[in-house]
């Protein structure tokens, strides 16, 4: 059973908006995505009342330590007062990262349809490169070890990993499931819900 866990996608950044494998690159908010990060810091404020009791921790990645600082700003707490947390970090796309995959077919074609396949499995090309697959397992150790309430904000294939642990859904499902940017998801015990 998992304590109450508030996980927030980081706000949308320029490669968001563009469709570009994003990744390990450390890339920055849009203007949306500052609002979407201070929007989702006043819905939490109205549910966390105790804000002391709770653990803030987010990817070391700059969009999502803009994403916490704004939140905790918009919850009317020091924006810095929280920790990071290497495991968080989004999957690597390798030598991928930074293209869009019609420059990807550009560029080589037939080259993606390896990962139409099979999503969650398949492990781009490049050192350190990773498949969700392998993100599950870097990170499944520290869903394992929560053991206060926490506010988490981390990535769309994390978000993805937890589904899968939590309710164990399909590698098909989870690849294909829509992990918004302007939501919070709130686990608690062995349910999982976007409010």
């Amino acid at each position: 059973m998992y304590p109450l866990v508030y996980f927030v996608r980081h706000g949308q950044t320029q490669w968001n908006a563009e469709s570009r494998l994003q990744g390990q690159a450390d890339t920055d908010l849009n203007a949306l995505g500052r609002e979407q990060a201070s929007r989702n810091g006043q819905r939490l404020a109205g549910l966390v009342h105790n804000p002391e009791e709770f653990d803030f921790v987010a990817s070391p990645m700059r969009r999502t330590r803009e994403t916490m600082e704004r939140l905790r700003a918009a919850m009317k707490l020091d924006p810095l007062a929280y920790r990071t947390e290497p495991l968080l970090v989004e999957l690597s796309f390798g030598d991928w990262q930074g293209f869009t995959f019609a420059e990807l077919e550009a560029r080589d074609p037939g080259s993606t349809r390896q990962r139409s396949l099979d999503k969650w499995n398949f492990q781009p090309p490049g050192e350190g490169a990773e498949s969700y697959q392998m993100l599950l397992e870097r990170v499944k150790p520290w869903f394992d070890a929560l053991d206060r309430d926490t506010v988490c904000v981390t990535h769309g294939g994390v978000v993805r990993a937890l589904f899968r642990v939590v309710l164990g859904m399909s590698t098909r499902e989870a690849v294909r499931m829509d992990v918004p940017q302007d939501r919070l998801l709130r686990l608690q015990g062995r349910s999982l819900e976007w409010l």
